[in-house]
């Protein structure tokens, strides 16, 4: 009863004891679940509605034998009721670690009631939860550095496990969007974004709702307000901006959750006219090897260039020596060319001018990640 933060965790760890039903939580109304369940586990808050939502009357509607656990608020449950029930056998055990009265009288029957097990409404004093504030204080200082904050309650809730596998990947849509919006040249205002996320998983196997974090990229570039996981679809609301999604299921073995990440952004002209597809949107897609985010696609060309540090982008005339040409203008300002067109400093104008004006560079841009 009740299925928000922790309802749903609990539902997650009782699937985990029942691998014959581990197919999936049935939402039911109140009264089919109170007829029909074995377990019955509440969290819901104590408002007007809820109040001794468990009484003689629902009771009696419930199958003989069930056990309750409330952890919850006391009020939700009528305790005298209660105590009527496991006398009658409707109830055959309770676990209770609150109470309508806190702390219960010493003589409580509801207490004192050989098939009830309580314990006292004082989990923020304990040693794990002591070690959970420090945790809180880690997460927090994580979120405000534009990390991915897994308990955060109005962001997506994802298992520990699946964090860990997307985490990658969620880097990966983060840093194709800021590639993408920078793209966009000529004054045109971005409107239209489309994300498309490949994978041999089954759509119920993968879970793709943190690599929203792609609109925080994409915002970031163009706002001036400081821009997390929590205010990103907010912001991007704000400015008129619709995000479209597409799954793409491909054959093969599921190893990976996602094979690729693609962003297009339509009816825009581009400051790189090589990032122009065959279609006409400017595109961009990415996987992750070895951990790594890599870029593998602009426009309509194939490339391998791993998303760390800054990026130049450069199409030349097929010539011998442009690749040392270009690393050692960078290098006479002591920018570190580590891989390809990957760059560790930011460059000056006067650097990024100077390889504008060779000769053979048909075009070129600057792209910071």
């Amino acid at each position: 009863m009740g299925f928000g933060k922790v309802g749903s965790e609990v539902a997650r760890r009782a699937k985990g004891l029942d691998q014959a039903r581990a197919v999936g939580v049935e939402l039911v109304g109140f009264d089919e679940a109170i007829a029909t369940a074995d377990f019955i586990s509440l969290h819901m808050p104590l408002t007007p509605a809820t109040s001794k939502v468990l009484n003689d009357e629902t009771f009696a509607k419930m199958k003989k034998g069930v056990r309750i656990v409330n952890v919850a608020r006391g009020g939700v449950i009528d305790e005298e009721a209660l105590v009527r029930a496991l006398d009658a056998g409707i109830v055959a055990q309770a676990a209770l670690d609150v109470f309508t009265e806190e702390p219960p009288a010493k003589d409580s029957e509801l207490v004192q009631h050989e098939r009830v097990t309580v314990t006292p409404h004082l989990g923020a004093s304990t040693t794990e939860a002591q070690v959970l504030a420090i945790e809180i204080a880690e997460a927090v200082i994580g979120a405000l550095k534009g990390e991915l904050a897994a308990t955060a309650v109005n962001v997506p809730m994802v298992p520990a496990e699946v964090l860990t596998e997307l985490k990658p990947f969620v880097v990966l849509a983060e840093k194709l969007g800021r590639l993408a919006v920078q793209l966009v040249g000529g004054g045109s205002g971005v409107k239209t974004i489309k994300v498309t996320y490949a994978s041999t998983r089954a759509p119920d196997d993968l879970n793709t709702r943190l690599l929203r974090m792609i609109t925080k990229g994409i915002i970031e570039p163009i706002s001036d307000v400081f821009v997390n996981l929590v205010n990103a679809d907010f912001t991007a609301k704000q400015r008129g901006l619709r995000i479209t999604e597409e799954r793409v299921i491909l054959d093969g073995s599921p190893e990976s959750p996602l094979e690729y990440v693609q962003v297009q952004i339509a009816n825009v002209e581009s400051r790189f006219a090589s990032a122009i597809s065959d279609s006409g949107e400017i595109t961009v897609e990415g996987r992750v090897k070895d951990g790594i985010p890599h870029l593998t696609k602009v426009g309509s060309f194939e490339v391998d260039v791993s998303l760390e540090g800054s990026i130049i982008l450069c199409r030349q005339v097929d010539q011998p020596g442009m690749i040392g040409t270009v690393g050692s203008i960078l290098g006479e300002e002591n920018v570190n060319v580590n891989f390809m067109s990957v760059v560790d400093d930011q460059p000056s104008k006067e650097t990024l001018k100077r390889i504008e004006d060779i000769f053979a560079i048909e075009e070129f841009v600057f792209l910071k990640l």
